[in-house]
């Protein structure tokens, strides 16, 4: 015979959150069972600046471990009781157990995972019964700490750095553009690896681009979805001028009709460096691409401005 599970109000069990903390204490192994942690020399009621810890553990290498029970919904005050009493003692982990873990607080304990600043568990408790048995707990991990976290964590990061970067760049090139032309002038600085503004017809726009260690000026042609047809046309009559436009700029360009996409560009690629060089080398770069960019919408001007209205 096969018993049914029956789930109890863990009110009926553990009158109080303190029972339910001190039953912890003497059976910390159904924790790390579940946490796959090895915890030791538990202690309840740990003070933490003014406030109490519910239990404070040991890892296998001496750490801190902070343990904090919700026997309810989790909600954003034992939350920030969590991050308050992990700091204040200095411990390396958090462990917060609840009886019904919010979606929201699921997502913040990823998202500290993430950060790597320290490692956190979130964990459902509930309680058990089959037919006239025992109440039993159930610990149920619904997220802790994992390499693939870390990675998304280190990704993330990665691209916030790349972000600020560039929008530091953006920020010290229009700046300096702004002494020599006013092609970009009411432009604002952005996160994005590009910043162009429209060279007076539909779908072409004179665009700055940076990667992390080059950088390039361009005319980019994009007429839009349905219009490609319209964009290698408007490359094609473009290019039968080439020679005299290369004359004008003073060295070769690079001409991009782009086969298969929609878009085409002419470009002047730079080689000084990007936005991940050292930072002294960006007046350099900057002025590179500046000079590129003068030189690029001078030589195209004439042209372009033949081009049939919008486009």
């Amino acid at each position: 015979m096969i018993g049914k599970i029956q789930r109890l109000n863990l009110r009926e069990v553990w009158k109080h959150e303190g029972n339910f903390t001190t039953w912890l204490e003497e059976n910390i192994d159904i924790l790390n069972e579940v946490a796959d942690l090895n915890l030791t020399a538990a202690e309840r009621e740990k003070a933490a600046g003014a406030f109490s810890v519910d239990l404070v553990a040991e890892d296998d290498d001496g750490n801190l471990v902070v343990v904090e029970n919700q026997m309810e919904k989790s909600d954003h005050d034992h939350l920030g009781k969590v991050i308050t009493y992990l700091t204040a003692i200095d411990a390396k982990a958090a462990i917060w157990i609840v009886a019904d873990p919010r979606p929201e607080h699921v997502t913040a304990i990823t998202w500290l995972n993430e950060s790597r600043l320290a490692a956190f568990y979130l964990l459902k408790l509930e309680s058990i019964q089959i037919g006239e048995s025992p109440a039993a707990p159930l610990l149920t991990l619904i997220v802790g700490p994992s390499e693939e976290g870390h990675e998304v964590g280190d990704t993330k990061k990665k691209l916030a750095e790349r972000h600020v970067l560039r929008r530091k760049f953006w920020t010290t090139l229009l700046g300096r553009a702004k002494t020599k032309t006013k092609l970009h002038a009411g432009l604002s600085p952005t996160d994005y690896s590009w910043i162009g503004t429209g060279a007076g017809k539909g779908g072409l726009a004179y665009n700055y681009v940076i990667t992390q260690h080059e950088s390039k000026v361009e005319l980019y042609i994009d007429r839009g979805k349905d219009s490609e047809e319209e964009s290698k046309a408007i490359f094609d009559t473009l290019a039968k001028h080439s020679q005299e436009i290369e004359k004008v700029f003073g060295v070769p360009l690079s001409w991009e009709r782009l086969e298969g996409k929609r878009a085409c560009r002419i470009a002047k690629h730079i080689t000084l460096g990007g936005y991940r060089d050292d930072e002294t080398k960006w007046p350099e770069i900057q002025d590179a691409m500046i000079d590129a960019m003068v030189r690029l919408e001078n030589a195209l001007r004439p042209f372009v401005a033949k081009l049939k209205a919008g486009g």
